[in-house]
């Protein structure tokens, strides 16, 4: 066999006019992240229910914990050292007891020893207003307002990881209270992490909470921000926003495309050079495509991480692609990380004679918040009943809760022995009850303010001497069924005054509910509404004499939804 040399088949090649052959471009440089959102303390496994995209059924587990979070991110960090874990706000706020009995400092700390990076502000972190926040932020044992300060430990430092905040902007200074964006150098590459709550935080955080702060249009800010971040070197901007949606699509949905909600809105009016927004508030699980990007959500309580991986263009330093994979956070997938694992068993042993006190036999395992299509829910009625029940006293006929207020299913042990901890999950804000005058006007106007919020519709909770229709096919403002409000069986008086309560932050016009600002003759109780389920649950004991059912099973007909 004749070999022709190398170098004759190159002549012969250019002789015939081949083209040269092109380089390989160089492989992108693959940046993995981990999100989270609204933890709210979660400091334990706790339920999780959701449907899969694998089979379409309902499952229920227990999932989250932060001994289970740090194992799976332990395990996933054997993959990449590099792994940047963020959030999307209310980390705080709304919590169980273990965590907020000591003014959630554990959960900062926890959080902070899961190595997270950087979050976006939520509207939880306020709850106990800017000074608060601050102190969690920077640390400190001064100013927190409930005295439960540095009482786990004597020397709270404040989170090792940044809150990011572009569109909360003090009155006096005309600046962002927290940064706008932090930049993480991640294998080479600047990524600016652009932060931001909903601009709506006024209507849904109690307005003495958050005064001289205003809170600006989102995609503004993150855009401003962008620029000064791009001006600093950065080439990948990801968003943290405290701000959501919602899909009718499984969680773990690869690429779903039906999300709709604010973010949506805000994520069309972004700079195009943002290809990831990761959001929260909606406590939902998502990973769609939508406004020419993708926007991811992971749940709530730490059920649920997003791992995210980004393709950077090495010489553009710009991202290629972003695929995101929903997983749940199962208890004993990975081998434990025994720091954290051990700093829960010791917060739990300090917090486990307060959160075991039992207050009350009830009569089922567990009572949900789950709306029937009227928009009563049996957790929702049982809480309504109870803070009539103690401030019976006052001449009340009518109470009123809210079901952003309710921040889980009341579930108890076996044995059907409620703890002050199970309670304490359920209503964990420290919310007093006050007592108001309201006309039979005013109460309507109520009423048909649960589908004119600018959150969008969410049902009131009532109490069972308080019963309406209302009516699907008609305008907002009209929904309500004329004729159909009855008051303790009697028909509604638009001239009449009732005697009317509801916890603090719907008395202040809270959560949508203006109508409750023009109230009269308000008087705060100091009853916290904790107190007053606790009590009803032990006055309602199942076999007391004349016991109403503590806990029912079912919602009565209290509201009626006619189309």
């Amino acid at each position: 066999m004749i070999k022709t040399p190398l170098c004759l088949l190159v002549v012969a090649c250019l002789a015939a006019g081949c083209a040269p052959l092109a380089p390989t471009p160089p492989a992108p440089i693959e940046i993995n992240l981990v999100a989270l959102n609204d933890f709210h303390g979660h400091l334990e496994a706790s339920k999780f229910v959701y449907t899969s995209a694998r089979d379409g059924k309902e499952n229920t587990i227990m999932a989250g914990g932060i001994d289970n979070l740090a194992a799976a991110l332990q395990a996933f960090r054997l993959e990449d050292k590099d792994l940047v874990l963020v959030g999307a706000g209310d980390l705080v706020g709304g919590t169980p007891a273990m965590s907020s009995m000591w003014a959630d400092e554990p959960s900062i700390v926890a959080l902070s020893m899961l190595g997270m990076k950087f979050s976006s502000v939520g509207n939880h972190e306020f709850d106990l207003g800017r000074a608060e926040l601050l102190r969690k932020q920077h640390g400190g044992c001064q100013g927190e307002p409930g005295g439960k300060a540095c009482k786990l430990a004597p020397d709270f430092r404040g989170a090792a990881f940044t809150y990011l905040g572009a569109n909360v902007i003090d009155k006096v200074t005309g600046k962002p209270l927290l940064p706008a964006f932090s930049i993480e150098q991640v294998k080479g590459v600047k990524v600016a992490f652009i932060g931001a709550v909903l601009k709506n935080t006024p209507s849904v955080v109690l307005a003495s909470s958050i005064e001289g702060l205003a809170f600006t249009d989102e995609a503004d800010a993150i855009n401003a921000a962008l620029v000064q971040a791009r001006a600093q070197g950065a080439s990948v901007f990801v968003v943290l926003i405290h701000e959501g949606g919602n899909t009718t699509e499984p969680f773990d949905q690869a690429d779903c495309t039906e999300l709709k909600g604010p973010v949506v809105g805000i994520a069309e009016r972004l700079d195009p050079a943002i290809r990831l927004v990761i959001s929260g508030h909606s406590h939902s699980g998502f990973q769609c495509k939508a406004g020419g990007r993708t926007i991811t959500q992971a749940q709530m309580g730490g059920h649920v991480l997003s791992r995210i991986k980004l393709s950077i263009d090495p010489a553009s330093g710009s991202v290629r692609d972003v695929v995101v994979r929903n997983v749940a956070v199962r208890p004993g997938e990975y081998p434990a990380d025994p720091k954290v694992a051990g700093y829960l068993a010791a917060v739990k042993a300090q917090s486990s004679a307060a959160l075991a006190r039992p207050v009350a036999r009830v009569a089922q395992r567990s009572t949900a918040r789950r709306m029937n299509d009227a928009g009563e829910s049996a957790l929702g009625n049982l809480v309504a009943d109870a803070v009539v029940d103690a401030t019976r006293a006052e001449g009340v006929q009518v109470g009123f809760m809210n079901m952003g207020g309710l921040r889980s299913d009341f579930d108890v042990s076996e044995n059907l022995v409620a703890t002050f901890g199970q309670a304490q999950a359920v209503l964990p804000f420290s919310n007093t009850l006050v007592v108001m005058d309201m006309t039979g006007a005013q109460l309507r106007a109520v009423l048909e303010q649960q589908w004119l919020r600018a959150s969008g519709r969410a049902m009131l909770q009532v109490s069972r001497s308080l019963y309406y229709q209302w009516d699907n096919a008609r305008p907002d403002g009209q929904r309500v069924v004329p004729g159909s409000v009855r008051i303790n069986g009697a028909p509604l008086d638009d001239a009449r005054t009732y005697k009317v309560v509801a916890n603090n932050f719907l008395a202040e016009g809270g959560d949508g509910y203006p109508a409750f600002r023009q109230a009269a003759n308000k008087a705060d109780t100091r009853i916290l509404d904790l107190e007053a389920l606790i009590g009803y649950l032990a006055r309602n004991q199942p076999g007391a004499a004349g016991a109403a059912l503590a806990a029912p099973a079912l919602p009565s007909a209290r509201i009626e939804r006619v189309n």
